[in-house]
């Protein structure tokens, strides 16, 4: 049996970090981008504690100019 990816929640949430840092955008920025009342979800993302839903995702990889694939953070277990 082949062994399935796993997406790693702490890495990528340290990648949406490094990425957003990256591309010059604050935490504030992107809170601003999504519309969102409170910058708690942005900050749940980075700390690895929830991932974005595949919308947001979609957003994401517009705004830091990446691929899904470039955001997300796999691992075989």
């Amino acid at each position: 049996m082949s062994t399935l990816p796993t997406i790693d929640m702490a890495l990528t949430g340290q990648n949406i970090v490094n990425l957003r840092v990256n591309t010059g955008l604050s935490v504030k920025n992107l809170q601003d981008i999504f519309g969102f009342a409170t910058p708690q979800a942005i900050y749940k993302w980075q700390h690895g504690t929830t991932l974005p839903s595949l919308d947001n995702l979609v957003v994401l990889a517009a705004v830091f100019q990446v691929q899904i694939d470039d955001i997300l953070v796999a691992r075989y277990v």
